[in-house]
């Protein structure tokens, strides 16, 4: 199965808002040529931070979505038949190793573990990527950068990056921005009015604050964004928290009503 890949020199910096000194680090790491851990809840603003940095260096970004049956061939390559003729075709992971710029494998736990022991020489001095199908050895350009994220929060003993895997990488922490700054960024991004907005910031963190009772995860930023901009657009603001607030984060009928409760007595 082939990997989702987009490959892209974007020509606008992407919209972030820092939340520390995330830029700098991360600028310092591609200077040194240093792999990047990124890890966080889903919705924090991972990706979007990745394709502004990407811009604000002048990188193409090449972004893998990782998923169950991802394997290391998917991101380096395979011989395919064409026309009669067996070609090699390289994967998005070699791409990005033989043009430069940023490789970005988004949520890489969900991928099979052989994937893994494929990175490990791009992480450490040696910076090669050995592709045993076509017997070469390619060496890392300088400005070639790995970045893999992960969500700490769906870790289990069957999805969990090793400790030996983890140390090959300068690893970034994400958060949730602080309500203030949350508040203007998805009032930017949904174009609903900041004061509309500070209630659904509210009722997120409100959200948030149950996470491992009731919920596996909390409402991201990106579902705050989705419920504004429903509300922007004309939707009732109880039908939008709804559909963009609550039934995104359960299915159970006792904690779907349980979490309605608390949305009334926030938004009213």
């Amino acid at each position: 199965m082939k990997a989702a890949l987009h490959a892209v020199a974007a020509p606008a910096l992407p919209a972030y808002v820092a939340n520390g000194n995330e830029c700098a680090l991360f600028e310092h790491a591609w200077r040194h040529q240093l792999p990047v851990l990124l890890k966080g809840p889903t919705g924090c603003g991972k990706t979007r931070f990745v394709a502004h940095m990407a811009a604000r260096l002048g990188l193409p970004l090449h972004t893998v979505a990782c998923h169950d049956d991802l394997t290391a061939a998917d991101l380096t390559g395979r011989h395919l038949l064409r026309g009669g003729d067996t070609v090699w075709t390289d994967g998005p992971l070699t791409r990005a190793v033989r043009e430069g710029g940023i490789c970005y494998l988004d949520e890489v736990v969900e991928a099979r573990k052989d994937v893994t022991v494929v990175l490990h020489p791009l992480t450490d001095d040696r910076r090669i990527l050995p592709l045993e199908r076509t017997g070469e050895e390619l060496a890392a350009p300088k400005s070639f950068m790995l970045v893999v994220s992960y969500n700490p929060g769906y870790q289990t003993l069957l999805k969990a990056l090793k400790p030996s895997t983890r140390q090959r990488f300068v690893a970034i922490e994400f958060g949730f921005l602080p309500p203030e700054q949350e508040i203007a960024v998805v009032s930017a991004e949904s174009g609903l009015s900041p004061e509309r907005v500070r209630p659904l910031v509210g009722l997120a963190g409100r959200l948030r604050a149950l996470k491992g009772n009731d919920l596996e995860e909390g409402v991201s930023t990106r579902l705050v964004v989705y419920c504004a901009t429903l509300i922007a657009a004309g939707m009732p603001t109880a039908d939008a928290v709804l559909a963009g607030m609550i039934e995104p984060l359960t299915d159970d009928g006792d904690v779907k009503a349980a979490l309605l409760d608390v949305a009334r007595a926030v938004i009213g």
